[in-house]
């Protein structure tokens, strides 16, 4: 499966990012960027999660790749969240991992969960990101920074954010346990 990481394409191609950026600015000079017509709240749930997805993707991606067990992780992830088989799953992670690759910024995702996601569910989604971290077996400096960043954008306090790190340790420390 190819590496859907932002910096890949980026570190792979500025020409593609170059093509992507121009394209971006024609069309919203020819006026063909239009707002989606409303929708029966259908579009609203799929951008949520999506969000969810992609901030996942993302922190999958801080240290420069994504395994197969940060991979399978999402996957997992997304499936328990919004209650997917495995394979919807996994559409929506390459669906996720598109939208990372094709934006220049987190606040568009961080918007989305802030104005759609209760206080209880981001703090969730703080604790998806910490087990997206620890998927490959080490915290890497970049992906624990990136949750610090996401918990201050989407208003979870550092406390929070600190218990949901030592509950997906705790876990980590039952699985090794009992696969031993």
């Amino acid at each position: 499966m190819p590496n859907l990481c932002r910096y890949w394409v980026v570190s792979s191609g500025n020409s593609v990012l170059r093509k992507a950026m121009i394209e971006r600015i024609k069309a919203l000079l020819l006026g063909e960027v239009k707002n989606p017509p409303p929708g029966d709240g259908k579009d609203m749930e799929d951008d949520s999660r999506v969000a969810a997805a992609a901030l996942l993707v993302e922190a999958a991606c801080m240290d420069g790749t994504i395994d197969d067990s940060e991979r399978g992780t999402i996957v997992q992830l997304l499936g328990a969240k919004f209650g997917l088989e495995a394979e919807a799953a996994a559409e929506l992670m390459a669906t996720a991992s598109r939208a990372v690759a094709e934006s220049h910024q987190l606040f568009a995702f961080i918007r989305v969960i802030n104005d759609r996601y209760s206080h209880d569910e981001r703090v969730g989604i703080i604790e998806m990101l910490w087990e997206v971290a620890y998927a490959d077996g080490h915290l890497h400096d970049y992906e624990s920074n990136l949750v610090r960043r996401v918990s201050g954008l989407i208003h979870v306090p550092d406390r929070e954010s600190g218990d949901a790190r030592k509950r997906v340790l705790a876990r980590i420390k039952l699985a090794l346990a009992t696969t031993a």
